[in-house]
């Protein structure tokens, strides 16, 4: 009698076991994995205003840390990396209506965006700083000094500068630009006393643009993870990039691709002058 409900306990496990395992094995097929593999390419979404992680060249070529991890990505899975350019505010949502397959595209890990979308492990530390109008040297030294309705603060429209300038700036006044580039312009023109944004990008608009007009403060005065951004629901395509990215991270290529773009300013002259 025993031995017959051994069997019996056995069996029943069995039926509960294989619904599951056939789920498991339905959510693999699914996965963003089998989509590229079977069509041979990576689509990698992005918005190529946001030096050096992704630009266009002169030549109307896409450049950046970005576009080299994308492609260090596509190398990994075998199959060709296919630039999708798209404004950045529009970029979430192009992601989930099948523009692209991921994110790579200075997309700082926020708890908001986790809700829409899945993220991969932190490729890149980020935070913000303060590029401050010359007229202003010797009177600002610290970002918080900002936070005073005389001064004209400003950030690009959707991005987490835009989120710290409401958050730790609130008596500021602001104004948001749909580009960083046109951000930087108000203050290197005089129109705006600070722009508040990811400092690498900052301390790039301040070397070309801004040469003598401005400066930077640039201990950042936030935390914030830069990770590749793909549809919910993929435990696969999340363990697989996660793996790429300890991979990446360890095995020499960050840092070569690091020391290249910021490090380094010989890509510059891959640019309009």
């Amino acid at each position: 009698m025993k031995f017959v409900k051994v069997l019996m306990v056995l069996a029943l496990t069995f039926m509960l076991a294989a619904p599951a395992a056939a789920a498991d094995i339905e959510l693999a097929k699914q996965s963003t994995i089998n989509k590229i593999l079977k069509s041979g390419e990576l689509r990698v979404g992005f918005d190529a205003s946001y030096a050096p992680f992704e630009i266009t060249d002169k030549n109307g070529r896409y450049i950046g840390f970005d576009i080299d991890l994308g492609k260090e990505l596509a190398k990994a899975m075998g199959v060709k990396f296919v630039p999708v350019n798209t404004d950045f505010d529009g970029i979430i949502p192009s992601l989930l209506s099948n523009k692209f397959d991921v994110i790579i595209s200075g997309m700082t890990l926020t708890q908001q965006r986790n809700l829409q979308i899945g993220f991969s492990d932190a490729y890149f530390l980020m935070g913000q700083g303060v590029m401050v109008s010359n007229k202003l040297q010797g009177k600002i030294a610290r970002y918080k000094e900002l936070n005073d309705p005389k001064y004209v603060v400003v950030s690009r429209l959707g991005t987490t500068g835009e989120e710290a300038v409401k958050k730790y700036l609130p008596k500021a006044t602001y104004k948001s630009f749909e580009k960083e580039v046109d951000c930087g312009m108000e203050v290197i023109s005089g129109r705006a006393d600070a722009f508040v944004f990811d400092i690498p990008a900052l301390e790039n608009i301040a070397s070309v643009q801004g040469k003598g007009k401005v400066f930077v403060l640039n201990d950042p005065f936030t935390f914030e993870p830069m990770a590749i951004g793909f549809k919910q629901g993929d435990p696969d395509f999340a363990n697989f990039l996660n793996n790429f990215i300890f991979q990446f991270k360890n095995d020499g290529r960050y840092q070569r691709l690091y020391d290249k773009w910021f490090r380094s300013e010989a890509w510059k002259s891959q640019l309009k002058k």
